[in-house]
């Protein structure tokens, strides 16, 4: 079974639709891309699947044993943010607050995960420094560690790389690439054709239509020979 069904979805406001009949699934291990000019219902969707926001009409539902605070995200970065006054540990071992229950504070088993994220994502000697000091890079790395303290099964990332170099943005793929290929079910909403080359599925949302499949079926399709001609560049 899926860990997340998509069926029916119909996404928007109280006086608009945005998208309609929308169907797609996400299994266990998968990375999918989700692309599309503005105004088609990305964010309207991540939103939906964070249950955030409820469908117009249609449901999401979730499968092989995957619970709604199993779903992590890493949301776009505001200034706020950016300038969040705390230490990185701080922020990392504030991703395990959803596995606390009604304990009031931090336990070994919390503290010892945050540790293990900050090492597997090489940041255990920045653990001191306050996040607002750090890079961008540096920043995205922290929040991809502490989205993983929340989860073991799926993260959802919201166009991750905005703002940073090329350098920075490959290093982040890769990263997000070693975590999914440990098992870590993805979910990135993004314009960037670099996003494909690591994906295994493509979700491109359009007014008048969508595809879902591999992205080897995308590149052959009309909406990915389009979106491949013009760079990617439709956010």
């Amino acid at each position: 079974m899926a860990y997340i069904t998509c069926e029916n979805l119909s996404l928007g406001y109280e006086n608009e639709t945005i998208l309609e009949g929308l169907n797609f699934q996400v299994h266990q291990g998968e990375y999918l891309c989700i692309v599309g000019e503005n105004g088609t219902g990305k964010s309207t969707l991540i939103k939906t699947i964070l249950n955030l926001q409820k469908p117009k009409e249609g449901e999401i539902l979730l499968g092989d044993g995957l619970l709604q605070s199993e779903i992590g995200y890493l949301p776009q970065q505001t200034l706020v943010q950016k300038d969040f006054p705390a230490t990185v540990y701080e922020v990392v071992i504030s991703g395990t607050l959803s596995r606390l229950g009604r304990k009031p504070f931090y336990g070994k088993k919390e503290k010892e995960m945050a540790r293990k994220t900050l090492e597997e994502l090489g940041m255990w000697e920045l653990r001191k420094r306050s996040y607002r000091k750090l890079s961008g890079g540096q920043q995205q790395r922290v929040l991809l560690a502490r989205a993983m303290c929340a989860t073991s099964k799926v993260i959802v990332l919201d166009e991750p790389v905005t703002g940073l170099d090329p350098k920075v943005t490959a290093e982040l793929y890769d990263l997000i690439h070693e975590v999914n290929q440990k098992g870590m079910t993805i979910l990135m909403v993004s314009h960037d054709l670099q996003a494909l080359s690591y994906a295994t599925h493509v979700l491109h949302l359009a007014k008048d239509t969508c595809f879902f499949g591999t992205v080897e079926a995308y590149e052959e399709h009309e909406m990915g020979k389009r979106f491949l001609k013009e760079g990617g560049k439709q956010a």
